[in-house]
């Protein structure tokens, strides 16, 4: 690499994508092309415990092309650890996060580079529109909106990963230690100059998504519980309510004996105890798997081959 020279690092995170790799490939070579008159320009691809010949290919990918590395991960983490093990191992001063499909178009890497030299720290993917079914894209929205106005840092609103950002910006994320990465949310708490860029997300250009209904319920919850403290702090502002309800049922209750009045008064008394003991229940295990400070992700390094070996 040319000392005068910035490196771009493009991070893809792949699980059983065989038959995506080599079109994506196809695709991004032309913009390198383009780009590599500005910038040395690698390719990496965090490679999360595929069962198929997603490996293979990889492999073969880097005997014809000296800028492509792969990590492969010991086992499947998740799409968001995926793609923090590319990021807190990945070698450069630009970073970007791309998925394999193609959903996200490589072509558009040439514009996140146009506006990075215009000085913004962080230029990403705003997504305006998708080919999914209109109530999936309004419960995206919906989900984006309640995160941004429960979390307890800044959100932006339509965000996925895909982006580049200066190395200053990757170190900042870098800090996190959760057993729950969750990115997007990261990207917004750290600040730095941002610009977003509108565009219609396409469909898969091959293969099965991976993303299942259930899985994005989970995702969600995760990534509120991941960004805010909300529900921490909410059985506070519910118990002068609950004071109230519980002395009124009380008072009542001695002028008007009644065995129905009885069963609600245990009633409100259970289900404010168990939503005050849930809520700390799902905080204190996530800040109990935070404590215990395991990685994210284990590199399996003979199915790898990583930038800072060569």
């Amino acid at each position: 690499m040319s000392p005068q020279r910035q490196k771009l690092t493009v991070i893809c995170p792949v699980r059983n994508e065989d038959k995506v790799v080599p079109l994506f490939f196809e695709r991004f070579l032309p913009v390198r092309e383009k780009l590599q008159n500005k910038f040395d320009i690698e390719l990496l691809f965090t490679n999360n415990a595929s069962s198929d010949s997603t490996l293979d290919i990889l492999r073969a990918l880097k005997a014809e092309h000296s800028f492509v590395y792969f990590i492969t991960i010991s086992r499947d983490v998740g799409y968001q650890a995926s793609l923090e093990c590319g990021l807190r191992k990945a070698q450069g001063d630009l970073f970007v996060f791309i998925d394999v499909d193609c959903e996200d178009p490589p072509e558009m890497i040439e514009e996140f580079v146009h506006w990075y030299e215009q000085g913004f720290d962080i230029v990403y993917g705003e997504r305006v529109d998708r080919t999914e079914p209109k109530s999936l894209v309004l419960g995206r929205k919906l989900f984006y909106r309640i995160l941004k106005a429960v979390a307890d840092d800044d959100v932006i609103l339509d965000m996925a990963e895909f982006s580049i950002m200066t190395r200053e910006v990757r170190d900042a994320i870098s800090f996190d230690k959760t057993s729950f990465p969750f990115i997007r949310a990261s990207i917004g708490r750290v600040g730095f100059r941002r610009k977003g860029i509108p565009y219609k997300r396409h469909k898969r250009v091959a293969g099965q998504t991976h993303f299942r209904l259930l899985g994005m319920i989970y995702f969600a919850i995760a990534g509120i519980l991941a960004s805010s403290t909300l529900f921490l702090r909410l059985p506070i502002f519910l118990l002068p309510f609950w004071v109230v309800a519980v002395i009124a049922l009380c008072i009542y209750r001695i002028l008007h004996p009644n065995l129905w009045v009885d069963s609600l008064l245990i009633c409100v008394i259970a289900l404010y105890l168990g939503v005050c003991l849930s809520f700390m229940s799902v905080y204190l295990g996530r800040t109990y798997k935070n404590s215990l400070g395991r990685p994210n992700f284990i590199i399996s390094h003979k199915d790898s081959v990583l930038q800072d070996e060569h």
